[in-house]
C-alpha cells in the first residue's frame, strides 16, 4: 500500500516513504523522538490514527523510540521478511513502523515496541483534538512557515509545493518553474484559539502582497502570493480581507485559488531557521489591519 496514490492517507516525502513503505530503517539515535520525553500520543505519519501513548514509552539506549505498550489495535504485528524478526505496522493503513521484541527485561511488561522516529507524528497533551488547515503561498517558504510556527494558536507549520500538476514534485523541479507549483505552508491551527480570518489576517501582515512576481529578492513564478482555500466560507474571508487592503490603498496581487494536492518538501526544508539559526530575510511582521 503506498500512500502517495491513496488520497486518503498523508503524502509522504521520499525519505518517509523509504521507512513507511520500503520498510528501512533510520540510523541509529537519528529520529527526533529517540530523546523525547512530552506528554502527549504518537499518531501514525500516514494515517494519523493514534499507536502509542507517552507513559508506555521508556528509555532502551537502543537508539529508537521504545514503547512497552501499544493502543489497542492499533499495531499489526507479522513475521519480518528475514524471517527472524517481527515486524509492527500501523492496524490501519499498514505503515511500516519498526520491531517489537521480547525477553530483553527493560520493563515489567517485558516488551520493547522499536518504532523508528519517522514513521510517527506527536500530538501535545495540552493540545485540544480540534485542529483545522490552511493553506498559504508568500514567496520563500522558510521564511512562511518560520512566523506561523510562532503564531499563538498555530499547532505546526510545514513548508511544501502546491498548485502544479506534477506528482510528488521535488525542490530541483520547481526550480524548473515549468511545473506550476508555489512554494507553499501548511498551517495546523487550532480554531477554539485563533480563526481561520485572524490566520489569514496575519498571513498578508508576513509577506508583501503587493508584489506580483515574488517575494523581496526572490523573484520567480514559485513565489507567488496565493491563499488556497478549502471551503466557500475561506474564500469569501480571504476576497473580504483583500477589499479591505484594497481600500487601504494595497495594490494586492495575492491570487485566491482552490486546494489543490499539497506535496510535503524535502526534510532539508524543515524547520529550516531552527536548524541554521538566523531570522528570515524577507518575512517580518508589519501591521496592515
Amino acid at each position: 500500500m503506498n500512500s502517495i496514490n491513496n488520497e486518503k492517507y498523508n503524502i509522504l516525502t521520499p525519505e518517509e516513504t523509504i521507512i513507511i513503505i520500503d520498510k528501512g530503517t533510520e540510523p541509529p539515535f537519528s529520529g527526533k523522538y529517540n530523546n523525547f520525553s512530552e506528554k502527549g500520543a504518537y499518531t501514525c505519519k500516514q494515517c494519523g490514527a493514534k499507536l502509542y501513548r507517552s507513559d508506555d514509552k521508556f528509555k532502551s539506549s537502543c537508539g529508537w523510540p521504545s514503547f512497552d505498550d501499544e493502543i489497542d489495535e492499533a499495531i499489526k504485528k507479522q513475521t519480518d521478511k528475514d524471517g527472524r524478526r517481527t515486524e509492527i505496522l500501523c492496524a490501519n493503513c499498514d505503515a511500516h513502523l519498526g520491531h517489537v521484541f521480547v525477553g530483553e527485561n527493560l520493563t515489567d511488561k517485558n516488551v520493547r515496541h522499536c518504532v523508528n522516529s519517522i514513521s510517527m507524528n506527536f500530538i501535545p497533551a495540552t493540545e485540544t483534538q480540534k485542529t483545522a488547515t490552511a493553506y498559504f503561498a508568500g514567496g520563500c517558504f522558510w521564511g512562511v512557515e518560520s512566523l506561523f510556527e510562532h503564531k499563538a494558536g498555530v499547532i505546526s507549520a510545514e513548508s511544501g509545493y502546491m498548485g502544479g500538476a506534477l506528482e510528488n514534485p521535488t525542490y530541483e523541479d520547481i526550480c524548473t518553474k515549468k511545473t506550476g507549483h508555489l512554494e507553499a505552508v501548511k498551517v495546523i491551527y487550532n480554531p477554539e484559539k485563533i480563526s481561520y480570518e485572524e490566520i489569514a489576517k496575519y498571513f498578508f501582515e508576513i509577506h508583501d502582497p503587493t508584489q506580483f512576481n515574488g517575494q523581496g529578492p526572490d523573484i520567480g513564478e514559485q513565489y507567488l502570493s496565493a491563499i488556497f482555500y478549502n471551503n466557500k466560507e475561506e474564500k469569501n474571508i480571504a476576497e473580504k480581507l483583500i477589499d479591505i487592503l484594497k481600500n487601504k490603498d494595497y495594490k494586492v496581487v495575492t491570487k485566491i485559488i482552490p486546494i489543490k494536492t499539497f506535496w510535503k518538501a524535502e526534510d532539508y526544508h524543515q524547520d529550516y531557521y531552527k536548524k541554521k539559526g538566523g531570522q528570515p530575510y524577507c518575512h517580518f511582521y508589519q501591521k496592515r489591519f
